[in-house]
């Protein structure tokens, strides 16, 4: 028998003010572990940029809210069901010390787990999309838990925690290339810059390297395996493109940094790039409508990458760049047909394993194609 679809939210029931309940309380459980253990839990780089005192404020601040949401759940809904348990987990998160919480001096440590940098980000990211894609979406069926929300929110926390693996694997391509070279006349001129040129320079740099390597995931089929794990998703939303198979982040984040080592951005140019570049890989994957005027043409929106995802073969082998559409336009790769949107995204060619062990596995046995398509050594996607 058929289950039935999950059914979209809607505002003022009191389900979505019990959701949010929920999802502060466990954010605030978790980030407990943050500050007693903050050698192994919380990221040596991010801490430079947060203080121990706003980080316990802004438990406290969560703790606070969860009672509040649930609280307007119940004044809406009239029941405690959806009320209940966010206010339970807080009330455990309290009882274990979430209100007292106090930082601590951080011992160096050779291995760590971004916990810190996992919570923060996912409490940003769902303060930004959600609403977005709350009030204005793109797919108005689609329900925040769709079939493979779960699936797409383990990609989001693996990549966060060991974002040190994946930080020094990616690194290593461009000082094992690069290293040897003397290059710190062109890390002292690249820092004299204006911010904003800086800037301008990291985002093309990377961006054009990334074009390539993005390219190059579609045109060659073994490669092919690995970057369909990110385009088997069928529901785009905010969580989407954190589905990204380990080979892919690899390869495609090791190429976009050659360009910020070598040319060896200022503290501050990198910091904004990172942020800048998190936020707005998470925007293009948004289910929202939004068009964003004449800015479509200027920076990559949710209309044009969803374009990339577009299931039709029609469609394939279009709008590979991250950030910036010209350099699609550069290599005839560029497609933005007014303010049409694709029908339908995902693997039109076959059916894609579900779940994170099974699609981590999947690209190393076959090809998704290999039963429908006979392809040697290129993939038209």
């Amino acid at each position: 028998m058929n289950q039935p679809k999950p059914q979209r939210l809607q505002i003022g029931k009191g389900q979505i003010s019990g959701y949010i309940s929920i999802f502060l309380s466990i954010l605030a459980l978790v980030s407990i572990l943050c500050f007693l253990f903050p050698e192994k839990l919380t990221t040596p780089e991010f801490r430079e940029i947060y203080t121990a005192q706003s980080m316990t404020i802004l438990v406290k601040a969560v703790i606070v809210l969860c009672f509040i949401f649930a609280l307007i759940s119940f004044l809406l809904s009239k029941k405690i069901k959806w009320a209940l348990p966010g206010a339970a987990i807080a009330g455990v998160a309290i009882l274990l010390g979430a209100l007292n919480v106090q930082g601590t001096a951080v011992q160096k440590s050779d291995w760590y787990f971004g916990l810190d940098w996992m919570l923060l980000d996912l409490l940003l990211m769902t303060v930004i999309f959600i609403p977005i894609e709350l009030f204005f979406p793109k797919n108005l069926n689609q329900t925040k838990f769709h079939e493979e929300w779960r699936t797409d929110l383990v990609y989001f926390v693996i990549s966060h925690l060991f974002i040190q693996f994946f930080g020094i694997i990616t690194q290593k391509p461009a000082i094992v290339f690069f290293g040897w070279i003397g290059l710190d006349k062109i890390h002292i001129w690249i820092q004299q810059l204006p911010f904003l040129m800086a800037l301008f320079i990291a985002f093309f740099t990377t961006d054009f390297f990334q074009y390539w390597a993005h390219r190059i995931f579609h045109n060659h089929v073994y490669l092919w395996r690995f970057h369909s794990v990110h385009h088997s998703t069928q529901h785009m939303d905010w969580l989407a493109g954190s589905r990204t198979h380990f080979i892919d982040i690899f390869f495609t984040r090791a190429m976009s940094f050659i360009p910020l080592y070598v040319l060896g951005f200022s503290p501050a140019v990198f910091n904004t790039y990172i942020i800048v570049i998190a936020v707005h890989a998470v925007l293009i994957h948004a289910n929202t409508r939004i068009n964003f005027g004449f800015l479509k043409y200027i920076i990559t929106t949710p209309q044009y990458h969803h374009w990339h995802h577009c299931e039709d073969p029609k469609y394939y082998g279009k709008n590979f760049a991250a950030v910036f559409p010209f350099i699609d336009m550069m290599f005839g790769t560029y497609y933005l047909p007014g303010k049409v949107w694709p029908e339908g995204t995902g693997v039109h060619e076959s059916q894609y394993p579900k779940g994170f062990i099974k699609q981590s596995i999947y690209p190393f046995t076959k090809s998704p194609f290999d039963d429908n398509l006979k392809m040697e050594d290129r993939s038209d996607r």
